[in-house]
């Protein structure tokens, strides 16, 4: 369903263990809005519900809402270091368009609720 990088596992599971939470794991999902109609959505959760997919990933539990699953579908997220920074990127299959900033995006069977971007 989805790829993550080995790169970007290994980031996401450092980012874990700084969480004083031994039950977090990753939430990934999508919401209408942003510049081009859909807003990508990726953090840490410790809840569950009956409407989540449950995957594992690299040995990390990824829990994606089931509303999301048709935009995320052969996604991939992946981290790239560069110079003194570094962050994640996002490769969706399903985009047939994005904004600038490559936060938001489009389907060709859903357009979303875009937004004005506050660029």
């Amino acid at each position: 369903m989805i790829t993550i990088s080995d790169e970007a596992i290994e980031k996401i599971k450092e980012m874990i263990a700084q969480e004083e939470n031994e039950n977090m794991f990753l939430r990934v999902g999508v919401r209408p809005g942003g510049c081009s109609g859909f807003s990508y959505g990726m953090g840490f959760d410790d809840e569950e519900t009956e409407e989540d997919v449950h995957l594992e990933i690299g040995g990390m539990k990824v829990v994606i809402d089931k509303e999301s699953v048709p935009h995320l579908s052969g996604l991939t997220i992946d981290y790239k270091e560069s110079g003194m920074s570094g962050g994640f990127t996002i490769d969706n299959p399903n985009a047939v368009a994005t904004c600038g900033c490559g936060s938001s995006f489009r389907t060709a069977t859903n357009e979303g609720k875009a937004e004005k971007c506050d660029d």
